[in-house]
């Protein structure tokens, strides 16, 4: 029996070109929340600056009722923290890039989280050159500051599958800015920044039958975290795959709900059907992964 793999990473030179945006509108909003207030969307190109340039797509998720001029100190004194609102969450996919997430999971976690009457904007990230931690890493800076220099959002979830594992620990365990960071399914190369996150809480959801990365490595980055130095907690799904496909409603919502307590929202009346809700279907999961470009590179369902 092979080893268990614990990384998706490659140390192949960047292609000539970066990775871009797919243009296609079922990658927007899942059809299911077409009865609910859609959140504003925003096709975005961030420039990052390092020794390559270039510029990361992704598609922000604000809310309908987001003001773009508040000011970062919150309160009249300056003392009091920031709104809720000051918070965003950045998804983070796997070795090959996208828009979707594993069983496209952010899709509806971004129209979920924007679609509360305390809104948290939502960032689905692509990577300028997928599967190179360094890279990636440079992408998820350079999309916090845009979204603190034009939003005046100043704290950060943030969330990754798969090889995206890499980057949000090696951001999170280095930059005051992260309140929480989640993963599923997450490689355990070049994520040694999870021994630095402490006391940020952390989430790691895996299924015991992925056949892609071991369950095994979200049992590690737990143990790497620490007993008693914060908030941890490790789920694994029985029977289930590497991106979740068994599991994927509890997932989003389990997700959803992390983002929101490291945000400081608190689920509001009514609000719990939309948590909990249904916006895709089983069979439209794995099909938007593909459009999504969350299945290239080495990415795999299973």
């Amino acid at each position: 029996m092979s080893a268990p793999k614990t990384s998706l990473s490659t140390a192949s030179p960047p292609p000539s070109s970066p990775h871009r945006l797919p243009s296609d509108p079922s990658l927007i909003r899942p059809n299911g929340a077409a009865n609910k207030v859609p959140p504003h969307t925003e096709a975005l190109t961030i420039k990052v600056t390092d020794s390559l340039d270039g510029a990361v797509p992704g598609i922000l998720h604000l809310p309908s009722s987001y003001d773009h001029n508040s000011t970062p100190t919150g309160g009249k004194d300056g003392k009091t923290p920031p709104p809720p609102q000051r918070t965003a969450a950045i998804l983070l996919s796997g070795a090959g890039g996208g828009l979707v997430g594993p069983s496209s999971i952010y899709l509806g976690m971004a129209t979920k989280l924007a679609s509360l009457r305390q809104g948290i904007p939502t960032l689905r990230l692509d990577y300028r050159y997928p599967a190179r931690n360094k890279y990636c890493v440079a992408d998820v800076l350079a999309a916090m500051s845009h979204l603190e220099n034009k939003y005046t959002i100043s704290r950060f979830v943030l969330v990754g599958w798969s090889f995206g594992g890499a980057p949000v620990f090696t951001v999170g365990g280095s930059d005051r800015r992260v309140v929480g960071c989640a993963t599923v399914a997450s490689q355990t190369a070049d994520t040694e920044g999870i021994r630095t996150l402490p006391p940020t809480p952390v989430l790691l959801l895996h299924g015991l039958k992925d056949r892609t990365l071991h369950y095994s490595c979200s049992r590690s980055l737990y143990e790497r975290y620490g007993a008693g130095r914060g908030e941890r907690e490790l789920k694994l799904f029985e029977g289930d795959d590497h991106a979740l496909t068994g599991h994927a409603v509890g997932a989003e919502e389990r997700l959803c709900r992390f983002v929101m307590k490291c945000a400081g929202v608190k689920e509001e009346d009514g609000e719990r059907e939309l948590v909990e809700g249904k916006l895709l279907d089983g069979k439209d999961r794995v099909r938007l992964m593909e459009k999504g470009g969350d299945l290239d590179g080495l990415e795999n369902v299973e």
